[in-house]
């Protein structure tokens, strides 16, 4: 008698799935800045304005992560990426469907809360199914691939929009969540501890200061990353090129990540987010004094790496805080984050009107040495406190 195969196994999450993810929420996420001044001429937009519309999403994108977290702990991660996703797709169609300023703020907004679910679920399922140098590997390797979102945002994005037409920049992320919804037809819950609305473990003293430190790092590293391609424009560089430095970032992602998969078996994570830290203030110190187009790619390069290895450690700490109200932390930490990155948005698009870029680098400077200080020393002092008990 011959015997059957086995039919397919339902697996969990795959591991291209995730990465594919990671790659399309950074696409949508840093596709914008690109083409602040092509949107600005090609809507009825001012390029204040347009600047706003990034700030919006990414203040939307961080709203809605303690919903998300508390969502993911009570009913599971994959009804909050697949809800994510189709919501996501929905408005990216709509924020091609309109040129004014109120109505595509709108979509943006909603586009923002809803791409908003789907790095910090990945984060937590990471957090679910491995431990120790395996979660920081695999937490490097989402960001290499989050890396090469940005990087096809930021080359492609600004002559898109220029040679093109601006909507397929926002039009682009609708396919692709179609497809990353197809990626998950045959996926299953993985098993985690269904722990509730876990309000009371992700408010502990220590979580609220490694928000309270997330909430800075977000303001310089997702905030100042705005300016780098406008700031390079603003040099006389043109827009295709100055995507390309841009991609300074990436470039600086990809290898720090390299670099972190060594590194995290060797040291500890306080020296990992110490040396990030310090990799931070080299970023703004070139854009700050000695204003270039060689500078700011300079600052894009080191902010690149900056996020592989002081921001992944500071993914790491999220992961490890709250095991019981681990979706619900990463939620917070990402809404602070985002919340970070959108005040600093607001509050430099001013100067970066009139192009005072060299003073909002000197302004991210002199925060990114309060940084390195209080996030070192916070996570030595948890670190203490957890071995201690």
């Amino acid at each position: 008698m011959t015997q059957q195969p086995s039919p397919e196994p339902v697996h969990s999450v795959p591991d291209s799935a995730l990465r594919f993810i990671g790659f399309l929420s950074f696409f949508d996420r840093y596709g914008t800045p690109p083409m602040l001044l092509a949107l600005s001429l090609g809507t009825s937009l001012d390029f204040s304005q347009a600047v706003q519309l990034i700030a919006a999403y990414s203040l939307f994108y961080a709203i809605g992560q303690p919903l998300w977290g508390l969502v993911s702990d009570r009913f599971g991660r994959l009804i909050v990426l697949r809800t994510a996703l189709a919501g996501a797709g929905i408005g990216a169609l709509a924020s091609i469907m309109f040129s004014d300023y109120v109505p595509l703020l709108v979509a943006r907004c909603f586009t923002g809360l809803m791409f908003g679910a789907l790095y910090p679920t990945l984060l937590t399922l990471l957090g679910d199914t491995r431990q120790g140098v395996e979660r920081a590997r695999g937490l490097s390797d989402l960001q290499i691939y989050s890396s090469l979102g940005t990087t096809l945002a930021t080359v492609s994005a600004g002559a898109l929009a220029t040679y093109l037409d601006w909507r397929l920049v926002f039009a682009l992320p609708a396919v692709g969540c179609v497809a990353a919804l197809y990626s998950l037809r045959r996926v299953r819950e993985p098993q985690h501890p269904r722990t509730g609305f876990s309000l009371v473990a992700a408010l502990r003293p220590m979580n609220l200061a490694l928000y309270t430190i997330v909430f800075l790092e977000g303001a310089l590293l997702m905030g100042l990353l705005t300016y780098v391609v406008p700031a390079l424009q603003h040099t006389g560089v043109s827009v295709g090129l100055a995507g390309i430095l841009g991609c300074g970032f990436a470039i600086g992602v990809i290898l720090g990540a390299r670099l972190m998969r060594r590194l995290v078996a060797r040291f500890s994570r306080t020296w990992l987010i110490g040396c990030g830290g310090l990799m931070l203030c080299g970023a703004f110190l070139p854009s700050a004094f000695w204003p270039s187009a060689f500078s700011y790619t300079v600052t894009a390069l080191l902010l690149g790496a900056t996020n592989a290895i002081m921001h992944s450690s500071m993914q790491g700490w999220a992961t490890d805080i709250a095991p019981d109200a681990r979706a619900t932390t990463v939620s917070f930490f990402v809404f602070s984050l985002f919340a970070g990155a959108s005040v600093a948005t607001y509050l430099s698009a001013a100067m970066a009107e009139q192009g005072h870029y060299a003073q909002i680098f000197g302004y991210g400077l002199v925060l990114s040495l309060v940084l390195v200080f209080v996030a070192a020393g916070i996570h030595e002092l948890w670190r203490k406190n957890t071995s201690a008990n």
